[in-house]
């Protein structure tokens, strides 16, 4: 999951990259290809940012594997890189309430193929609606990089005209509702009421915490990192650093970065010493160092190879041990053989809409149902590997109904019986146990504390 670390403005440009040509990105039209830049670029973090913000708006890229294929954030260095990560996270935050604002001081939109000038536009406006940047500073720079990119120069009059009239015109700020898609906005009315709607879209105006899992005694740890332990045990830290890997205790292996709602499902699976545990959908391995963390032996499967090796990556550093397999775990066992089983399901993710604005994007309702199709199937594989007397613990990250109550049913007709989660086991968020004895949790909540990641989660037993 990309970082969001906090960045002082800079109105000075820190050491210049130079403009090397880059390789084909992908893009259709008129930014396909770029030619060779005779000049310097002004300003790496934010061209990097604009690149990034293209990449997702235009080609649907999640914003991890932009990160990872693009060469202008990749050539940063840790400062500038931070800067353009922030940035970039913030654009997508407020996209939809940027666009409303361009909107009105555009007299036509610009075409479809300016993919570069429209990205440089709503990253300059960004800057200046969410108060990112002073605005001498988010104009000239945005000036500057729409003359250096040859696809921008043509656009460098009507970008400085418009982020002017931006930073010097009265602005009539949009409802924060129009941060999000209508179609999201309009799903979640449908689904939990206007007011719940709103609060949704208005937890993508804050930036998510950071928080931490920790191996032993969660008091320690919130002391050596300078952070809180909320609620639920997991420690909450008051200020995001801008590379984890620097905290103290880091090397020692005693925590790991987890959001406090995703750290949920494990804990209310309650595992034991010994007992045989699933952890079905493991990477990037969070749950599945929560699980051995327990003493229980702890059997973590991924599809992919890659996100397998990134869970073996983490129980090296945090000295924990569990079985790794690459497997589609829809086909994991046909013999009951497990004494618990924890099913974080792949899902639209739209609950961490706050640390992955992008999904709310380059996701649409049709991609609900197809993931909802093969939440069933996992579910029902689940179902027949767990003993009698199993445990099951479902959960997505997901904001949808038809991710949750789908899944649901798959549980009991396969024989499985709900194990009511109480307000007790999930202190100061009582609130969010349904009346199923479900958890459904909203990116709103622990508002005054950074809010949390919207969750579904759960909880089942199979009769003996």
């Amino acid at each position: 999951m990309p970082s969001d670390p906090s960045h002082p403005e800079r109105s000075r440009p820190r050491k210049p990259h130079s403009g090397s040509p880059r390789r084909d990105s992908g893009q259709q039209g008129s930014d396909a290809r770029r030619p060779h830049r005779a000049l310097v670029n002004p300003d790496p973090a934010r061209f990097a940012a604009v690149c990034l913000v293209s990449h997702v708006v235009d080609q649907r890229w999640t914003l991890e594997e932009a990160m990872r294929k693009e060469q202008a954030f990749v050539r940063l260095d840790g400062r500038d890189r931070g800067f353009a990560a922030h940035l970039t996270l913030a654009t997508l935050r407020a996209l939809g309430l940027v666009d409303a604002v361009l909107a009105t001081k555009l007299a036509k939109p610009l075409p479809d193929s300016a993919h570069f000038a429209k990205a440089l536009l709503r990253v300059g406006a960004a800057q200046l609606i969410e108060g990112l940047a002073p605005p001498h500073a988010a104009v000239g720079r945005s000036v500057d990089l729409a003359k250096f990119e040859a696809t921008g120069r043509g656009f460098a009059g009507l970008i400085n005209a418009v982020l002017r009239r931006i930073a010097t015109e009265p602005l009539v700020r949009p409802h924060d509702r129009e941060r999000v898609p209508a179609l999201w906005w309009n799903r979640w009315r449908a689904a939990y009421g206007a007011e719940a709607a709103d609060a949704i879209a208005e937890s993508l105006a804050r930036q998510p915490a950071l928080d931490l899992t920790t191996k032993g005694d969660a008091a320690t740890i919130a002391e050596a990192v300078d952070g809180i332990v909320l609620p639920t045990g997991s420690v909450r830290l008051k200020e995001t650093p801008s590379d984890v890997t620097t905290l103290p205790l880091w090397g020692e292996g005693n925590y790991w970065v987890q959001d406090a709602a995703a750290a949920l499902p494990a804990r209310l699976l309650a595992t034991k010493v010994g007992e045989k545990v699933l952890d079905m959908c493991a990477a990037p391995g969070g749950k599945t160092m929560q699980l051995a963390a327990t003493g229980a032996d702890v059997t973590a499967l991924d599809l992919d190879a890659a996100r397998i090796n990134r869970v073996a990556e983490n129980l090296a550093r945090t000295s924990l041990t569990a079985r790794l397999q690459v497997a589609d775990a829809r086909t994991v066992s046909e013999e009951p053989y497990f004494d618990a089983i924890l099913l974080d399901a792949p899902c639209s993710a739209t609950g961490t809409l706050r640390r992955n604005p992008e999904a709310l994007w380059i996701k649409t309702p049709s991609d609900v149902a197809r993931f909802a199709a093969v939440q069933v199937e996992l579910v029902k594989a689940a179902a027949a590997a767990l003993k009698p007397g199993g445990r099951l613990v479902y959960a997505v990250c997901s904001l949808e109904p038809e991710e949750a109550d789908p899944a649901v049913a798959a549980a009991l007709e396969a024989g499985l019986k709900l194990a009511p989660i109480s307000p007790d086991e999930v202190p100061d968020l009582g609130h969010a146990v349904t009346e199923q004895g479900c958890l459904r949790i909203f990116p709103h909540y622990w508002g005054d504390r950074g809010g949390m990641d919207g969750f579904f989660i759960g909880r089942f037993v199979k009769p003996e």
